[in-house]
């Protein structure tokens, strides 16, 4: 697993812009070309649009996308990969 203190400066150094806490920039997704998972299973969609990792319910896709960095999306799926998240 990363060291803590590195992921914190890659997020909050991304692209050259300084973040604190929960700030992200504000993405046209208009025409943003959204992809499914492989299987065409679930409700997850994501898109990558300006460097960021767009991701909405593809059941309600009018209502709000969460965004992620490069590095919090690499974070996601290292974790996801390692059961992480499984609820089961």
């Amino acid at each position: 697993m990363a060291d803590t203190s590195t992921t914190q400066h890659t997020l909050q150094t991304l692209a050259g812009h300084t973040r604190s806490g929960w700030d992200k920039p504000e993405l046209d997704l208009s025409e943003a070309e959204w992809q499914s998972s492989s299987q065409g299973a679930g409700d997850v969609q994501i898109a990558f649009v300006e460097g960021f990792i767009a991701m909405r319910n593809s059941g309600s896709p009018g209502s709000p996308s969460l965004i992620f960095s490069p590095a919090e999306w690499r974070a996601f799926v290292i974790n996801a990969r390692d059961g992480e998240f499984d609820l089961t």
